[in-house]
């Protein structure tokens, strides 16, 4: 009796939550399922199982809209989410973790996928890529000045093990095999296009095991002979960034042909740098890809089927020469199916109905669009600068980057008199990222880290000890490939005509909340040196998305109600940035801009649109 009174509540459940989703799929039980692998198939409850997921990475979405993402991937014709988990966003110091607050909490979008009806890839580095500050590592290890990551050094081990250990709490009992939708784990990300140390692999797989992670293991590489060698494990699945054709996965099945493998990224879109113009990679490429997919029985991964925003100092950036820097937007659009805000492209209603030719059960409606506004202009005001706020200097010989002062982003100022020289060549080596060089408070250049060109011309002064500044912004730690080991601020030193500069102040500006949250305004005489922030009170009668559009201004950063969008700068793409509605409020709301090279007043405006 107590086994059928169960059953019953069971079925009550599952049929309430249908009827408050007809469209729904059912929702698995309670109950384990076992997910295997076997050769060339994957296999749920002793059955071929093709996974057709869409990744989506819930730190870049307002968790506000979790759910709404999962159901767009799901009406697509998706049923498994993959997601990322970002290290550096969930532990920001050593055992300092952070599962609860808003979008950190990885276990709640877990648990929704699988209210969803949506099995779940999971994708926890240590090491992501994804275009995301330093590929997902925490910042606080650069603080080690001969740290070396991705590899068995033991310092960095240890970090690692901290984070397997605490993350595995999260996710372990959402395991498929313990009633959970999680049916596979990544082992790293990509490692073949990094190094060839298999014993860090190794040690990384068995890691996830100690701590609990017993459903199956995927690797996620290159289809190519090298990057497989280097990155794969014989007990794991081959994942192939991408697997678009014959070729790809018979160079998988050449190094492991006992176990299965599938398209773990197949790009329906692109990412873009600043100066670059948006990445708009044509349909009917994916559209080929992912119908061989399809007609051959593959199962893949679309990266990304949501990009999300890069809010805050999250986005990253690519360098693949030493004098190389691309810093990423903060749009993660991605050109992705659906869009930054959440709405169906045409590339979704293509891929949807692509894929609905192959499934045996018709595809759920397609939620509705989340709504989206305009606002009138609104023209902010020099309200204070970062030189009236500056923190208690700290002394070095020469400059130091941020991450030894345990600073990971935002600006730092470097100050010291010229003596000996007192005009000529200023070389900094290496600026990293964006410097504006002030003599004697005046700006005298700008030097951007891209290209090599570190040089700038101090003029001759009357100043019998000319006081040097330097301010620097980081634009987003390196995130894949050779040059990953990426500080910021002033790495090595300056000099002037070949004089090396020595005794420096320091000040930290990691413009963090409290930094922002805590401004005072300074008199109006004293704003016209770069370094201005601009604030404006403006009124909505009621809220929705929207987009801030920020085309009057130059380079900087924008705080909403003291929620931080992100970058922008005047050498595009991205002029609009993307502001959920969660984050606004009827009646008043602050905007505050700190612009690093405009020093008068200019107008936003809300738009629909990121362009």
């Amino acid at each position: 009796m107590r086994i059928f009174i169960l059953s019953l509540l069971t079925l009550t459940i599952l049929c309430t939550t249908n009827a408050q989703n007809p469209h729904a799929q059912p929702i698995p039980t309670q109950a384990p399922h076992a997910f295997s692998l076997d050769n060339s198939v994957f296999l749920l409850d002793g059955k071929p199982f093709r996974i057709i997921s869409g990744e989506m990475h819930p730190a870049r979405i307002p968790r506000e809209y979790w759910r709404h993402r999962i159901r767009m991937a799901k009406a697509m014709g998706c049923n498994t989410i993959a997601a990322y988990v970002f290290w550096n966003y969930l532990e920001d110091s050593p055992g300092h973790f952070d599962f609860r607050t808003g979008n950190h909490d990885i276990a709640a979008f877990i648990r929704m996928c699988k209210e969803e009806g949506m099995w779940v890839l999971l994708r926890p580095g240590p090491y992501v890529c994804a275009e995301w500050d330093w590929g997902g590592l925490p910042t606080y290890l650069l603080k080690i000045p001969d740290i070396k990551v991705r590899c068995m050094d033991p310092r960095y081990m240890i970090a690692v093990s901290r984070y397997v250990a605490r993350l595995s709490q999260e996710v372990s009992p959402l395991q498929c095999n313990r009633g959970g939708p999680i049916l596979m784990v990544q082992v790293e990300n990509e490692y073949g296009s990094y190094a060839n140390d298999r014993n860090y692999v190794k040690a990384l797989h068995r890691l996830w095991q100690q701590n609990g992670i017993t459903v199956p293991f995927y690797t996620a590489d290159g289809p190519t002979p090298f990057m497989l060698e280097a990155g794969s494990l014989d007990s794991c699945a081959i994942g192939l960034d991408s697997g678009g054709g014959d070729a790809d996965f018979d160079q998988a099945a050449k190094i492991n042909p006992n176990m299965p493998a599938f398209s773990s990224e197949t790009y329906p879109g692109w990412l873009t740098h600043y100066k670059e113009s948006w990445q708009r990679p044509d349909t009917a490429g994916i559209m080929n890809e992912l119908r061989y997919l399809l007609s051959h029985g593959r199962s893949f991964n679309l990266y990304v089927v949501h990009g999300g925003t890069n809010f805050g100092f999250s986005a990253g950036a690519n360098a693949f020469t030493p004098v190389q820097f691309q810093p990423d937007v903060t749009s993660y659009d991605y050109d992705a199916p659906i869009n930054e805000q959440g709405q169906a492209t045409p590339k979704f209603y293509a891929l949807r109905n692509l894929i609905a030719e192959y499934t045996t059960h018709a595809l759920p409606e397609i939620p509705a669009p989340i709504p989206v506004m305009e606002f009138p202009e609104v023209t902010l005001q020099p309200y204070t600068t970062v030189w009236d706020h500056l923190p208690t200097a700290k002394l070095t010989p020469t400059p130091q980057p941020m991450e030894s002062f345990g600073q990971g982003s935002g600006l730092i100022l470097y100050r010291t008199r010229l003596i000996g020289h007192k005009s000529g060549s200023l070389t900094i080596t290496e600026p990293h990222d964006f410097a504006l060089v002030f003599l004697n408070g005046r700006l005298i250049d700008t030097v951007y880290r891209d290209g090599g060109h570190w040089t700038v011309k101090l003029p001759a002064t009357d100043v019998k000890d000319p006081v040097l500044e330097i301010l620097v912004e980081g634009m987003g730690h390196i995130n894949f490939a050779q040059y990953m080991i990426d500080r910021k601020g002033i790495t090595d030193r300056v000099t002037l005509d070949g004089m090396t500069l020595m005794n420096w102040e320091t000040f930290n500006l990691p413009l963090d909340d409290a930094f922002i949250k805590h401004l005072t305004p300074t008199s109006p005489g004293a704003l016209t040196r770069p370094g201005i922030f601009f604030r404006a009170d403006f009124q909505l009668d009621s809220t929705a998305d929207t987009y801030i559009d920020m085309s009057r201004f130059r380079k900087g950063i924008v705080w909403v109600n003291g929620h931080n969008l992100g970058r922008y700068w005047y050498v595009g793409p991205q002029q609009h940035l993307y502001c959920p509605a969660s984050w606004l409020k009827k009646g008043k709301n602050e905007i505050v801009v700190l612009d690093l090279q405009q020093t008068q007043p200019a107008s936003i405006k809300g738009v629909k649109t990121l362009e």
